[in-house]
């Protein structure tokens, strides 16, 4: 029997385009990485293959498979109760994926699976300005949608069935924008990449003011804070209705919760932080609960967007049960 202590897991962190896998050490430190690409893989099965292939081969180059305690795996839609894919709208599986039963079988060790957004705020709470906060939410903003999660007493609330804390699919507006879960209305069709470039694009349809967009080969959030940053009127009205709904979004959420701080995370917040943040700041100070007004922080991440997941899938891996077919 080996009673040898583990010192590394494997943090995995599975998105829309890739898959990046991680050999992290007791103290955060990430050792090597490698990644596969997600949307080439159609069939769930394949993709457990080439996924236990590169784990086990990263970690034999690094250390040694047997100085490995556990994996875990952060994923949209992923349910950590569960260990499930449940319907995710976004990924090339559809239905209900047991991934971490397959992993664990695949490879031998054990596997916890947890939301993106779960993991997002496992990594802020262990490695970012979350360290030593017990109750906060984390707002993460990426192309693909919105994604949160809230620490309540130092543990992440799950909810009764796996699924708290999903803000992105609050209704912002009775009866609008057909969204991706199939209802109408959800701030995440406001305030991701697919949600913001509808809003231009409605804004010239709707409105007569000029603007370089209306000439542009193609709508991006590039192009569109290109042209915020040229002073362009139209694009900075994109910017001040994103940033009003998702400040509402936010106080309502605060107003329920009541956290020390909401931490905001991803690419596109870090994209466009200079033209929507203040007005972030005023509609949320409007519309939050009185009581808490002064009281709630609104920080930005200072984690590295490309490592606070796989981190904090890494964290997750510490907290799953041992076990191993090598032992």
């Amino acid at each position: 029997m080996n009673d040898k202590v583990k010192s590394r897991v494997i943090g995995i962190d599975i998105d829309v385009n890739t898959t990046t896998i991680a050999v992290v050490d007791l103290r955060g430190n990430i050792i090597a990485q490698d990644s596969i690409q997600t949307e080439q893989y159609t069939s769930i099965n394949s993709f457990v293959e080439a996924l236990s292939e590169r784990v086990i081969a990263l970690a034999e180059a690094n250390g040694g498979y047997e100085n490995i305690r556990s994996v875990g795996m952060c994923a949209p839609s992923a349910n950590f109760l569960t260990g499930c894919i449940e319907n995710a709208a976004n990924m090339p599986w559809k239905g209900i994926v047991p991934l971490a039963a397959m992993l664990r079988d695949s490879i031998g060790l054990a596997v916890a699976l947890g939301n993106d957004a779960h993991c997002s705020a496992l990594g802020e709470s262990a490695y970012g300005v979350a360290h030593g906060m017990e109750t906060f939410i984390t707002i993460t903003m990426v192309r693909s949608g919105l994604g949160s999660c809230f620490f309540s007493n130092g543990v992440a609330h799950l909810g009764y069935d796996g699924f708290a804390g999903e803000v992105g699919h609050a209704c912002i507006e009775d009866g609008g924008r057909q969204c991706t879960c199939g209802r109408r209305g959800c701030l995440e069709e406001y305030v991701s990449n697919r949600g913001i470039i509808r809003t231009a694009r409605e804004l010239m349809e709707k409105t007569d003011t000029p603007s370089i967009l209306r000439d542009a080969k193609e709508l991006t959030l590039e192009s569109i804070l290109d042209a915020a940053n040229k002073n362009d009127a139209l694009a900075i009205e994109v910017w001040r209705y994103t940033g009003v709904l998702l400040g509402i979004g936010i106080a309502n959420y605060a107003s329920i919760v009541n956290p020390e701080a909401i931490i905001i995370t991803g690419e596109i917040i870090k994209m466009v932080y200079p033209k929507m943040w203040d007005v972030v700041e005023e509609t949320f100070k409007e519309h939050v609960f009185g009581n808490i007004r002064d009281k709630v922080k609104i920080v930005l991440s200072a984690v590295n967007d490309h490592e606070r997941n796989v981190l904090g899938a890494s964290a997750l891996a510490w907290k799953v049960k041992e076990y191993s077919l090598f032992k």
